[in-house]
């Protein structure tokens, strides 16, 4: 026979719980999972790609085509034997496919495509460079030292486009050395010619990204053509130009006043001037 005072103890007995039992799952789940985690970084360290010499090789031919200023700039650091190779072989083969002529130290970026028939001859200067995607059709020559951007295209129509040296030449840069005729509007545009007279860009020119040259300009030595601009007109020597179409907006150095005309002197016979 059971005793009733033994089953009331029973059921009255407290019952312990541990206040930081939740706590000490959590920390224990937390832990499974970090080291879960480790372990499968470990492995995709293990697994990671690590570039190769060929790859650092690649990436440094893509940042001089993009940057051609290091390869005048920091000649020791960039002209290496493997990058000095590179632009060996290219213009070598270029100059075997077009009437395209580089001299010492030129540069031509990847990407480039330069197309000179017999009669539209390109050349380009010592130490002159063309960045990457850049786009020349003779005729078409370049002076030295001259900084052409990514991306330019250069169009030399029959009679051509010059370049002199010392000139700097931003991305995006358009010059066309040739118009439609589009006098009769019976004819369509395609079928009524074209007309050239040619674009000439003088010495230590200094033209901003996105300028678009038409043909039969010639824009003076040591002028400044601002981002953006239209030339239409010439462009006078250390003018500072800006806008659509190119206005003046001061001079680097004032042009020289012309000569004013001696007065006659009355007292000369048939009023010769002195």
């Amino acid at each position: 026979m059971r005793c009733a005072g033994a089953s009331m103890l029973a059921r009255t007995a407290p019952v312990f719980v541990d206040p930081f039992a939740r706590e000490r799952r959590r920390i224990a789940t937390s832990r499974h999972r970090f080291t879960q985690h480790a372990s499968a970084t470990s492995a995709d360290k293990d697994d990671e790609w690590r570039p190769t010499e060929t790859d650092y090789d690649a990436q440094k031919r893509k940042r001089l085509s993009w940057m051609p200023r290091l390869w005048t700039n920091d000649a020791a650091k960039h002209r290496t034997e493997d990058a000095l190779g590179w632009q060996k072989e290219r213009q070598e083969r270029l100059a075997k496919l077009e009437t395209v002529r580089f001299g010492p130290g030129a540069f031509v970026g990847d990407g480039v495509e330069i197309f000179a028939e017999p009669g539209r001859n390109v050349v380009v200067g010592e130490g002159s460079a063309i960045a990457a995607y850049g786009f020349i059709h003779g005729p078409c020559a370049i002076g030295s030292n001259v900084s052409i951007n990514a991306r330019c295209h250069i169009e030399g129509g029959s009679v051509g486009i010059s370049i002199g040296d010392d000139t700097r030449i931003g991305p995006f840069f358009n010059a066309y050395a040739f118009d439609h005729i589009f006098e009769d509007p019976n004819t369509p545009v395609r079928l009524q010619g074209v007309t050239s007279r040619g674009i000439i860009i003088g010495k230590d020119v200094w033209i901003g990204a996105n300028v678009s040259v038409t043909d039969g300009v010639t824009i003076g030595d040591h002028s400044v053509v601002g981002i953006g601009t239209v030339v239409t007109r010439d462009v006078e020597p250390y003018a500072v130009v800006a806008g659509n179409p190119a206005r003046v907006i001061k001079y680097r150095r004032r042009p020289k006043a012309p000569d004013r005309p001696k007065a006659p002197d009355p007292s000369s016979p048939k009023g010769i001037t002195r």
